[in-house]
């Protein structure tokens, strides 16, 4: 005959096969997020530890001013990304976002090539003065760029007299 299983003992493997089995379920959703895990860095950072090449990431800052060029085949736009300490150049193919220019927050999404390039596959810029990613936010406060004005309001130190902050912000971050 038989022994059946005491009740304490039923319980114990019940609660390990569950623990198993939801430690399979965060693992496996992990590894499916493992590919769309995008970091962000400020040129500074890129300049501490440049990311590997073909790893995307989002590199936020201003575009610097006068860095903005249109290459020859009228589609690729050349510009200089900087957190006022450290500057990346990107290179971008496509039609960049309207209120994109000179002096204003950027985040760029893209990777480095093995030329060492930073080729973007996105441009996303400011869309209300009020709006900052926190990253962008962050860079440009460490490096005495952004600060923090009446009630809270964003203020930037760029030189902007338009009455604008200066900020960016990602339309879908």
């Amino acid at each position: 005959m038989k022994q059946r299983m005491k009740r304490k003992t039923l319980r114990l493997y019940l609660v390990i096969a569950t623990l198993c089995l939801l430690g399979l379920a965060v693992g496996l959703t992990l590894y499916a997020f493992q590919s769309r895990i995008v970091f962000f860095f400020s040129p500074t950072e890129v300049a501490a530890h440049k990311p590997d090449v073909g790893q995307v990431v989002r590199l936020g800052g201003l575009v610097e001013a006068g860095s903005v060029q249109k290459a020859g085949d009228g589609a690729t736009t050349n510009f200089r990304v900087t957190d006022l300490k450290n500057t990346v150049t990107v290179s971008y193919r496509g039609v960049l976002p309207d209120l994109f220019r000179e002096g204003q927050g950027v985040v760029v999404e893209g990777s480095y090539g093995a030329d060492g390039n930073f080729a973007a596959s996105e441009v996303l810029a400011k869309h209300d003065e009020k709006y900052m990613p926190p990253e962008v936010a962050k860079a440009l406060k460490e490096s005495g760029r952004w600060q923090e004005g009446e009630n809270g309001q964003p203020v930037s130190t760029t030189g902007n007299t338009s009455g604008t902050s200066g900020a960016t912000g990602a339309a879908n971050p």
